[in-house]
Formats: C-alpha cells, sequence, structure tokens
C-alpha cells in the first residue's frame, strides 16, 4: 500500500522545516567519514597510550586494517535494567575477534533509576541526566579512535541521551544493544490496586513492601510499558536495534546470540568494509517519523515528547508537538499493555510483538517502509523474529496473526482509531495529554482548580479530605527552569482513588507525569512553564478551567485571568542538596519542554 496521506505531508513539512540544520548536519558529518578511519590519524603516541592495557588485541588494534568497535555502557548494578551488561563487554569482544576485529570500552554513562528517584528530591536530576549522558558518551567517543560505537542502555533518559550522542558521532555507525525485560511478576493491575490501598489506609506499608518486591523482582526492564521499555520499541522501529531484539529476556540463548549478532553487524556496517551505514544516515526524517508512529500504536511512554525532539535536534532535524498530534491523528492504538491494559511486555511479545505490529503497519501505509536501518535497507527486515536453530541464530518471518487479541491487534480492528497522544493548546499554553488509558467519559473536564507548588502538598490535601467536589489540581513551577521538570508519578495513586470515588479530576503541570501514568486525565509538560512567566503562574484557587482532550483545549474560563501578574515564588529549595547546586547552570540555560528541554540542543 502506498505511504498515507498524512504521513507522508507530516514527513514533508519536517523536511522543509529542517532543511536548514539537517544540510549543515549531514556536510559536518560526511566531511568526518572522508577524512577515512580515525587511528590511521593519531600519532604513534597516540595509539599506545589507547592500546597499552589491551592484551592479545594490541597487535591487531596497532595494524588498524580491522574494525575496532567502542563500547559506550550504563552498567550499573543497582538498576535491574542495566545489571545483565555487566559480562557484554567479554562477549563482544570475543564475537569480535572471530571475525579479526577488535572492541575496547569506549566509557561509562551515568544511569538513575526514576523508580527509585520518584517522589523524592534526586528525581529533579532525572531529565538533566539525558543531556549528562548525551556528553559523557561524547567524552567516550572523542578519543577517536573507534570505526563503529556500540550503545548499551536501556532506561528512561540512557537511550534518548546515548541517541544524542550518536547522532552528534553521526559519522560512525551505531547499533544498539537491549537487555531486555524481567520475566513476569506480581500483575500489574495487583499492584495499583495495592498502592491504592496504601494510599487510603487500608493497608500497612508491609503490604506495600511486598506488592512492590514482587513486582520488580528480577535482572532486566520493569515490565510495564513506561519510558523504558517505550525507548526499546523506538530503537526497532527506528532502525537500530537488531530485528526483534527489544524484549527478549535476559540471561537467556537468545539474548547472548542476538548481543553477539549485534558487535558483528556493527563491525560489518563500518567504512572499512562494503555496508557502510552512518549513524546520521539512519536517523533522518522517515526514522523519526516512524519512531512517532510506534509511539501512538503502543501507547507508549509522554516522556518520548520531550525526547525525541531533543533526539531529533542532534540529527539536524526540527519536531514540532503538532507532528505528535498529526500522526496520532490516522495511527491506531493497536496494543494493551499496562498502564493501557493488563498485559505486561512479556504478554505483548509473546502475543505477537513489535513484528507482528511493524507488519501490519507497513501493509497499512503507516511506516516509511524504504527506510535505512543497521539491518539492511527497509522496515521488511523488522517483520522478521530471531530464532536460534541447530545451525545458529536465524530470523524467520513474525506472526501474521496475533497470539492474543485482548493485547495486540490489527490495524484494520484496533483498540481505538487513533493514537495515544493529543496536542493542547489555549490561553494557558500549549501542553500534551496521554489518552490510551483514560476512559473517554473522562476526556472532558470544566472544573474549579487547585493549585499547588509542590506534590506533596497535593497528598497532604487529599490526606486532609479537601477533595470533596469535581477538582482539576495544578501542580506549578515544575518545569526544566523551575525544579528540573521532575516526573510526577506518585500522584497517580491519590488522584485515582478520587476518581474512583466518582469526582471528575485531572491534573495540569509544567511538569512531568511517569511512562506508567495513565488513567487520571493529565495535561503535562505545559508551557511556557511557569518560572519562565507561562500563565500557569497566574492562576489562582478556584478559577474554572476547561481540558477539553476531544478538542485540544486547555483553557482558563475565569474573566480577568490574563490581566493578572505571575506569581513569583520563592523557589531556593529547589537549588540545593542531593547534588541539586551542580545543575544550576543546567536550569538557568535549559530550552523549552516543546523543544525537548535540553541543555545542549
Amino acid at each position: 500500500m502506498s505511504l498515507n496521506s498524512t504521513i507522508a505531508r507530516v514527513t514533508d513539512r519536517i523536511r522543509a522545516r529542517s532543511e536548514g540544520p539537517r544540510t549543515d548536519y549531514l556536510a559536518r558529518i560526511k566531511a568526518a567519514g572522508d577524512a577515512g578511519p580515525s587511528r590511521a590519524h593519531l600519532s604513534c603516541g597516540n595509539q599506545a597510550h589507547a592500546y597499552a592495557a589491551m592484551g592479545q588485541d594490541k597487535d591487531a588494534l596497532a595494524a588498524a586494517r580491522a574494525p575496532n568497535v567502542g563500547i559506550v555502557t550504563a552498567y550499573n548494578d543497582m538498576l535491574s535494567a542495566h545489571q545483565p551488561y555487566e559480562n557484554y563487554p567479554q562477549l563482544i569482544k570475543a564475537a569480535l575477534r572471530e571475525i579479526g576485529a577488535t572492541a575496547q570500552v569506549a566509557g561509562g554513562v551515568p544511569a538513575m533509576c526514576d523508580g527509585v528517584t520518584q517522589g523524592q528530591p534526586g528525581m529533579e536530576l532525572s531529565l538533566f541526566s539525558r543531556d549528562v549522558i548525551a556528553m559523557a558518551a561524547a567524552v567516550s567517543l572523542s578519543h577517536n579512535t573507534f570505526d563503529a560505537a556500540i550503545y548499551m542502555g536501556v532506561c528512561d533518559k540512557i537511550v534518548p541521551g546515548l541517541v544524542m550522542a550518536a547522532a552528534t558521532f553521526g559519522h560512525i555507525p551505531a547499533v544498539f544493544l537491549p537487555a531486555g525485560p524481567m520475566t513476569t511478576g506480581l500483575p500489574n493491575d495487583e499492584k495499583a490496586k495495592v498502592r491504592q490501598q496504601f494510599a487510603t489506609g487500608e493497608v500497612g506499608r508491609d503490604k506495600l513492601m511486598a506488592a512492590e518486591m514482587a513486582s520488580y523482582h528480577g535482572p532486566g526492564t520493569c515490565t510495564f510499558y513506561g519510558t523504558a521499555n517505550t525507548n526499546q520499541m523506538l530503537m526497532e522501529f527506528m532502525g537500530l536495534h537488531l530485528p526483534g531484539s527489544s524484549f527478549v529476556n535476559p540471561n537467556t540463548p537468545l539474548r547472548e546470540a542476538l548481543t553477539v549478532a549485534g558487535a558483528k553487524r556493527a563491525a560489518e556496517i563500518t567504512a572499512l568494509g562494503n555496508d557502510y551505514r552512518p549513524a546520521g544516515e539512519i536517523l533522518d526524517e522517515k526514522a523519526f517519523v516512524n519512531g512517532l508512529v510506534g509511539l501512538m500504536a503502543t501507547g507508549g511512554s509522554t516522556n518520548h515528547i520531550l525526547h525525541l525532539p531533543a533526539m531529533a535536534r542532534a540529527a539536524g532535524i526540527i519536531l514540532d508537538l503538532a507532528d505528535f498530534d498529526e500522526v496520532s491523528s490516522v495511527t491506531p492504538l493497536m496494543a494493551k499493555v499496562y498502564p493501557n491494559g493488563l498485559a505486561d511486555v512479556n504478554h505483548f511479545h509473546a502475543a505477537g510483538g513489535l513484528q507482528f505490529m511493524i507488519r501490519h503497519l507497513l501493509d497499512a501505509g503507516l511506516l516509511h517502509k524504504d527506510a535505512k536501518t543497521v539491518s539492511g535497507e527497509g522496515m521488511a527486515h523488522y517483520i522478521q523474529e530471531p530464532k536460534i536453530t541447530p545451525e545458529g541464530l536465524t530470523w524467520v518471518d513474525g506472526p501474521v496473526d496475533s497470539q492474543n487479541e485482548k493485547v495486540l491487534r490489527k490495524t484494520a480492528d484496533p483498540f481505538q482509531k487513533t493514537g495515544g497522544l493529543k496536542q493542547l493548546d489555549g490561553n494557558l499554553g500549549r501542553g500534551v495529554i496521554k489518552l490510551s488509558a483514560v476512559a473517554e467519559e473522562r476526556r472532558h473536564i470544566e472544573a474549579p482548580v487547585r493549585v499547588f507548588h509542590d506534590q506533596d502538598d497535593v497528598k497532604e490535601a487529599f490526606k486532609r479530605g479537601e477533595f470533596t467536589q469535581d477538582t482539576i489540581v495544578v501542580v506549578r513551577f515544575q518545569g526544566p527552569k523551575a525544579n528540573g521538570m521532575p516526573e510526577l508519578h506518585s500522584l497517580t495513586p491519590t488522584l485515582s482513588v478520587l476518581q474512583d470515588r466518582g469526582l471528575k479530576v485531572a491534573l495540569v503541570t509544567d511538569g512531568r507525569m511517569s511512562g506508567a501514568s495513565g488513567k487520571v486525565p493529565a495535561a503535562i509538560h505545559v508551557s511556557p512553564e511557569a518560572a519562565d512567566g507561562g500563565p500557569l503562574a497566574k492562576l489562582q484557587d478556584g478559577d474554572v478551567v476547561r481540558l477539553d482532550a476531544l478538542s485540544g483545549e486547555l483553557t482558563c474560563l475565569t474573566e480577568g485571568f490574563a490581566e493578572r501578574a505571575p506569581v513569583q515564588p520563592d523557589l531556593s529549595a529547589n537549588q540545593f542538596g542531593l547534588g541539586r547546586e551542580l545543575f544550576g547552570a543546567f536550569r538557568t540555560h535549559v530550552g523549552p519542554s516543546t523543544e525537548g528541554a535540553s541543555v545542549v540542543l
């Protein structure tokens, strides 16, 4: 089928909008690529320093005739998703020796867990860590001794930061190696029920702790469809993973075989061979539009409304909220994975997963089938799934039919006809709302507001029984300039309880919500943010606000609202403690959320 006209129009608009910066970007990476293998330009002293500790690989490195692959790793053993990476470097080096190539760990990047910092001061460093990761990866690769790079990262800010680095070093190929999700534990709906029971005082902390430990129980990503697993989906839709590799569990033979295959593929696509695939050419307009389609079709994380524009800017491409909105308008929601449903990513993968989804999106004309990928030309590679046979790892045709239509459906019979995100606009600014888990009757609310400057104050008001009528909860001064734009996911149980009591409630904020948030309508990333003089800073308790996710309206209806002076709160408490004092320059220079909330781009 020919390409959908809306997808084609959005792609053309992005291409036209990006013409200047993209042209400059491609010229830069071409010049870097034309300079040839980097090691040829290093002095003997430079190279001796680089190879001194490489043991059996030293002679091959000094000869500089075979590819040398740089490994950028986010390994640590506090994050379950990154713990499996501990032994990847040795596996990769052994695999590359088999084909006469070499590998070195170029460096590590920080990897923090939003699950650990949720509702804590450390969360105020979370979004900024993405830019730190990009810079740390750039330092890792600045030694200029690598013909390709392998990026090992999974979770929320790590993959976007690594993509920003891969685009910056766009003259060398980039292969992303996932670690996979942990096996299924306590069902997500049961965990959510215990969280709500704890919020209302029905159960104690012992029951809550038992439920959480039964849910997050082993190596691998959390199994709900939040930002980490959305990252993995994007890497397949954007052609940076090997096909079918995103959701294979850690410490399995197939996971190890895919790691070996990914390492060898990185060596095969360098400028030293006949299939040169620089990262900057893969990360083009088509790749980012395919990523937008994947985000909508799966009901993915709202955090990528921030990350995708930042990732794209690193490759000279300019995305706008309108692009998300229009792609969503024609992309059917094909998956129901928690928090959008009861299933987890293991159930999604077993039902047919990304290969089923990509097949049917291609058939419907909703993806650019001719996109360049690390696996070859075109997205047809990504309807194949990996299998281990007696002859070794191979790829076979993926499923045509869903194995569980409660989890995964074809484009012709989706869970809803449009994707999971909607742009909001009005006299309160521009923002977005995730709809894939919000019931239709909750997508329009017109109610008085309660204004807060701290999420803990919302919880305290709840405990005092102050929410007795339909209410729009406004939590402002949560944007990147104010305090780093923390996630406000810890409000979800509280607001869910109010909703379950029959009240119409919503959240409006210039902050973020977790990729795991869903059933409470939330207007997030509102820009301009309150700390930058945005309209949210003019709201007062009792003002009536209309949030209409159907028409895309976010408006204060109270007369005289626009003429008020914005509130100027004391934000000094956000400046110090747990490393926040080191990020003052980030808060000062960060860009708006509509452009990715980046400091470095």
